[in-house]
């Protein structure tokens, strides 16, 4: 009967007649509400400022965690390769120095324009003009472009472009341009811009 009366005491109480300062005479319900109410509070605070942060600090040692595991994987994968990179690497450095090789010097440059006009009348070409034109310095090597004019037919052109693919110098054959001979003899012209190279020495401009 009691718990009823309080009950009763306690639906007809106004928010507005509460008293803090008299809290240890309300009803006993109310107590417990009160109750209620600070420790959902505290532990909401608690929870909010100490586990939340200890949540996300937790999430970050996971993700650190995880980052650190995939460069331990990636190094060991590395370190388990070592050798097999060391030969990469040897056999890197022979290729590099048979290409640099095939490089022409500065001494040799006449010579490979003497061999161009060689393949172009071993092909039954008409030469007209083999010249070496202005030098383009890059990054690490020097390009030097060729202008190559020839006269003569399809099959005599390209067993010309056969040839200079051919040479033991690096040639490259870029823009070919071929033009119709007037009359009947069936001629044509043939223009290409090749290129060769040569390594860059100390002290040239890019």
């Amino acid at each position: 009967m009691a718990l009823a009366d309080s009950l009763k005491q306690l639906n007809e109480l106004d928010i507005n007649d509460i008293d803090l300062t008299r809290i240890g005479v309300w009803p006993l319900p109310g107590r417990l509400a009160v109750l209620a109410l600070v420790a959902v509070v505290i532990i909401g605070g608690g929870y909010y400022l100490f586990i939340k942060n200890l949540y996300e600090s937790l999430d970050l040692a996971a993700n650190k965690e995880r980052e650190l595991f995939t460069q331990f994987e990636r190094k060991q994968f590395e370190a388990a390769n070592l050798d097999a990179y060391r030969t990469q690497l040897v056999e890197m450095k022979e290729t590099f120095g048979a290409l640099l090789k095939q490089l022409p010097k500065d001494t040799e440059v006449p010579g490979l324009l003497e061999d161009i006009d060689e393949y172009g009348r071993g092909s039954g070409l008409t030469i007209n003009k083999v010249a070496l034109e202005k030098e383009r310095v890059g990054e690490f090597y020097v390009e030097l472009p060729i202008r190559i004019e020839v006269q003569g037919g399809y099959h005599e052109f390209g067993g010309f472009v056969s040839g200079i693919a051919g040479m033991p110098r690096i040639v490259t054959l870029h823009d070919f341009n071929i033009t119709g001979e007037r009359g009947d003899k069936g001629l044509l012209n043939m223009v290409i811009n090749a290129k060769t190279y040569r390594y860059k020495g100390q002290g040239e401009e890019g």
